[in-house]
C-alpha cells in the first residue's frame, strides 16, 4: 500500500541503487538547500525517515511483502531468543535465526543492512541541509535532534546484531559508521568501541536539540535519554544508565500502567501511559497475514500464518503466578476439550503483543521505549553496584503493576539467587517479545537454554520431544555467550561490493 509520503521518501532519501552495490550517495532530486526552505520540507522529509520503518520498499528490484524494518528486526533478534519456539521447518529466512544457520546471503540480514543504512544516509542529508541552512531557531533544532536520534537508534540496533556485545570484547569489528555525507561507499568495520562511541555523542545531541516534542510517535529529549540509558547499561557504564534513567522517570511524563490499563497497553501504545516512543501505524499499515510484524506469532483463523509460540521455558517461567497480567499476551489456542491445541508436538500459544489496535488481529503501533524499561535498567545498573534494595524496589514498582501486589520481594534476595537473577529474570517477562532477551543474555556473559522440542533442533525429528533420550553435542540447544552465531553475517551484497568490510567469522 502506497502512500503519499512515500513521494517524498524516494525524493529526499538516500538507498542503495541496488543490493549488490551499496551506494550512499545522496539523491539530488530536492536540493538540500530546498529541504530546509520549502515549506514543510524539512518535516516531510523527516517524516519519510520514520515511515521506512515500517514501510514495505524495493529491495533487489521487488517489493517484498515480508520486508520491513521492524519486522524483521523482531525476528532477527527474538526469535534468537528462548522466548519463541519454532512450530516447523520453513523457507522463510527467519528460520535461521532459530537454528543458527546463518548465511550472508539470507534475505532478512541483507535487507536489515540496506534499510538501516537507507535511514541513515537519509537523516543525514536532512543534517547536512540544516546545518548549512545555519537554522538555529527551537522548531528546526527539534526535527535536527531527530535526525540525530534516528541515526543513533539504527547504528545502535546494527551493531546488536552484526557485532560482539560491548562487554565481550569492545575492540571487535562493529559496523560500517556512516556519520555524514562524505564519507566513501567503501569503508572498513569501526570498532564496536567507536559505535558505541558514535551512538552515544549523536543520542546526546540529540537530547540537547530537542525541546518542542510532536508526540509519542516521534523522537523526543526522553526517547534521547531512554537510549543513552539502554546503551551505557550495554556497555557497563551504570552510572551513566542510572543517570539517564533517572531523567526520564523523574521527567513525570511517564507511568506505569496498571493490571488493568497494562491488558491494553500496547493495543493502545499511541495513547498510553508507558510510551516514550513508539513507531505509529494506521490501518492503512495493517498487512494483514503477509506482511504484518504480528503476523508469524498470531492467528485468529483468518488473519496472520501463527507458525511460532511463546515456548514452554518462557511459561515455565511464569508459571508460579497464573494471577500475573503478563499472561494476557500469551494466547492459547484451545483444542475444545480444556487443553491447548498442538502443531507438530508443540503447544499453541500465539502472541499478541503487536495485535488488536483498532480492533485488528496483526496491528499495533510498536514501542520502542517505554518506562518500564527504564525502571529494569536502573534496576539492573544498580545491582551491579551494590544497590541491591533499590534494584529490588525498581523491581517491585514493576511487579505491584502486573498484578503481584502479593509476591514483592520486598528488599530481599530469594536464596539461590542474585540481585541481577532477580532483575533479569523480571526483564525477561516484562520485555517479552520486545526485542531485548538475546542480547541481556549474551551481554551478561550468560549461556541462552533452549532444551525444549521446536524446531530450532536442527537434525531432530517431533518423536524426539523427550531430549533427555537425544545426542548430545546440538550446538542450538544451548547458545553459549562466546558462539559466533550469536551475531549475524555480514551480508554477502557489502563483503563483495566492499573489500574493507571484513566478513564475522
Amino acid at each position: 500500500m502506497k502512500k503519499k509520503i512515500f513521494s517524498i521518501i524516494t525524493l529526499v532519501l538516500v538507498a542503495a541503487s541496488s543490493c549488490k552495490n551499496l551506494d550512499v550517495t545522496p539523491s539530488d532530486a530536492i536540493s538540500t538547500g530546498t529541504l530546509v526552505t520549502t515549506s514543510d520540507g524539512l518535516t516531510n522529509a523527516l517524516n519519510g525517515a520514520y515511515a521506512l520503518f515500517k514501510d514495505h520498499i524495493e529491495f533487489n528490484g521487488t517489493v517484498d511483502q515480508n520486508n520491513m524494518y521492524l519486522r524483521q528486526f523482531y525476528h532477527l533478534s527474538d526469535f534468537a531468543s528462548d522466548d519463541i519456539v519454532c512450530g516447523q521447518v520453513t523457507t522463510d529466512p527467519l528460520y535461521y535465526s532459530f537454528s543458527l544457520d546463518h548465511s550472508p546471503a539470507q534475505g532478512n540480514t541483507r535487507y536489515f543492512w540496506y534499510i538501516s543504512y537507507k535511514i541513515i544516509t537519509g537523516v543525514n542529508t536532512v543534517i547536512d541541509a540544516v546545518e548549512k541552512s545555519g537554522k538555529t531557531d527551537a522548531a528546526t533544532n527539534q526535527l535536527l535532534g531527530e535526525c540525530y536520534f534516528l541515526r543513533s537508534f539504527c547504528h545502535f540496533n546494527l551493531v546488536r546484531l552484526f557485532a560482539k556485545p560491548y562487554t565481550v570484547d569492545p575492540n571487535a569489528p562493529g559496523i560500517i559508521l556512516r556519520d555524514n555525507l562524505t564519507d566513501p561507499s567503501k569503508k572498513a568495520r569501526s570498532t564496536v568501541q567507536e559505535v558505541y562511541d558514535s551512538v552515544i555523542a549523536d543520542a546526546e545531541k540529540a537530547a540537547g536539540l530537542m525541546t518542542r516534542p510532536r508526540g509519542v510517535q516521534y523522537a523526543s529529549q526522553e526517547a534521547a535519554w531512554s537510549l543513552l540509558a539502554r546503551v551505557n547499561l550495554y556497555k557497563e557504564d551504570n552510572a551513566k544508565a542510572i543517570e539517564y534513567a533517572n531523567k526520564v522517570i523523574n521527567s513525570g511524563k511517564f507511568t506505569l500502567a496498571n493490571k488493568n490499563e497494562y491488558k491494553t497497553l500496547f493495543a493502545n501504545a499511541a495513547t498510553s501511559s508507558e510510551t516514550i516512543w513508539c513507531v505509529a501505524f494506521t490501518p492503512v499499515d495493517d498487512y494483514g497475514k503477509f506482511g504484518s510484524i504480528a503476523s508469524m506469532i498470531y492467528s485468529d483463523g483468518n488473519s496472520g500464518w501463527g507458525e511460532e509460540y511463546a515456548s514452554s521455558s518462557l511459561r515455565s517461567a511464569m508459571s508460579a503466578h497464573p494471577e500475573d497480567v503478563r499472561w494476557s499476551y500469551i494466547v492459547p489456542l484451545s483444542d475444545g476439550a480444556g487443553g491447548v491445541q498442538k502443531k507438530n508436538g508443540i503447544e499453541i500459544y500465539y502472541i499478541s503483543k503487536f495485535s488488536f489496535q483498532g480492533g485488528l488481529p496483526n496491528l499495533s503501533s510498536p514501542i520502542m521505549f517505554r518506562i518500564a524499561e527504564m525502571y529494569l535498567i536502573r534496576a539492573e545498573a544498580e545491582a551491579k553496584t551494590g544497590k541491591t534494595a533499590d534494584a529490588l524496589d525498581d523491581v517491585d514498582m514493576i511487579r505491584k503493576n502486573r498484578g503481584l501486589e502479593g509476591s514483592l520481594y520486598n528488599k530481599v534476595v530469594p536464596g539461590g539467587k542474585t540481585a541481577l537473577d532477580v532483575v533479569l529474570d523480571e526483564k525477561r517477562l516484562e520485555m517479552a517479545f520486545e526485542g531485548h532477551r538475546t542480547y541481556d543474555v549474551f551481554r551478561n556473559k550468560r549461556t541462552l537454554n533452549k532444551a525444549y522440542w521446536g524446531y530450532h533442533l536442527t537434525g531432530l525429528k517431533e518423536t524426539d520431544i523427550d531430549l533427555s533420550k537425544t545426542p548430545a553435542g546440538y550446538p542450538n540447544l544451548t547458545v553459549p555467550y562466546t558462539s559466533p552465531r550469536i551475531i549475524y553475517y555480514l551480508p554477502i551484497d557489502e563483503v563483495l561490493s566492499n573489500p574493507l568490510a571484513t566478513q564475522n567469522p
